[in-house]
């Protein structure tokens, strides 16, 4: 059973707390959005290979592409934050102000990711030279990111971040303490980093199953919404470390389980073959 800890009426704060109604609406919305950024991503990848590295994207069209797979991928499970923040938003402003304080969080919630975005490009880009240099390195290399990620699963780090994540009401309480020069810019990244810090340990298994995996997006996706907002979602966080332990003890025995640090093999052009 899901539950959201901001959605019951609080007379101490009654600039954080939505009526259910707008809750709902406001709930639609963000799922909206992450259904649209879904679209987007999965028409992309259809263009594109699960090869490793970074599919031959600059940085700058990998950035554009990384951050809509974010809100794709994260937007659901941050709505309760983002929700709450823009109703206090919206008890302090209105018109173009109220839109332009929340682009501002949102904003500074998906730079705390761009940030991250531009360390996944070193990596995926590391990774593919490896790979093209040895292929046979892409087993181990997989081996160690399935490893990380479920050693990072039972971490204090994990620990710490989801905490904050699956408990976000006295630390919006602390927020509305900021001194309101770019206050929900700095709200917005600082959830951010601890968002990034509870989920990127998920986040780099893309390497061996592929960044445009949209299979295991959505698993991950899953598993990120279930983390923060699950009664169970820290059982599911210790499960979850487990299964990437496992994974990462086959890895280097089934190249099925690296899509992404397969190389593809080069297609052999008809007109190009000689008869004898």
């Amino acid at each position: 059973m899901l539950h959201v800890r901001i959605a019951a009426p609080a007379p101490t704060q009654p600039g954080f707390l939505l009526p259910r109604r707008d809750l709902a609406m406001a709930w639609i919305l963000m799922a909206l959005l992450a259904a649209l950024a879904w679209v987007l991503t999965v028409a992309q990848s259809r263009d594109m290979g699960m090869e490793p590295g970074t599919m031959g994207l600059a940085l700058p069209l990998f950035l554009l592409l990384w951050v809509t797979m974010m809100v794709a991928m994260m937007f659901p499970s941050v709505a309760p934050v983002a929700i709450t923040w823009a109703r206090a938003i919206g008890r302090q402003s209105a018109g173009a102000v109220r839109a332009a304080r929340i682009a501002e969080f949102a904003g500074g919630y998906l730079l705390a990711w761009t940030v991250f975005g531009l360390l996944a490009y070193g990596v995926l880009a590391a990774a593919a030279r490896l790979v093209d240099d040895d292929p046979e390195a892409g087993r181990w290399l997989g081996a160690a990111a399935f490893l990380l990620a479920g050693l990072y699963q039972f971490g204090p780090l994990k620990r710490v971040c989801l905490l904050h994540c699956r408990n976000p009401m006295s630390h919006l309480m602390r927020y509305a303490q900021f001194r309101p020069w770019a206050r929900d810019l700095r709200v917005g990244a600082h959830h951010g980093l601890y968002c990034v810090g509870c989920c990127w340990g998920l986040m780099i298994v893309l390497v061996p199953l592929g960044v445009m995996n949209v299979a295991a997006m959505a698993g991950l996706a899953a598993v990120i919404f279930l983390e923060k907002l699950w009664r169970r979602g820290p059982w599911l966080t210790w499960a979850v470390g487990l299964a990437f332990l496992a994974l990462g003890a086959l890895a280097p025995f089934h190249d099925w389980l690296l899509p992404g640090l397969q190389m593809s093999e080069p297609s052999m052009d008809p007109t190009m073959v000689r008869p004898h």
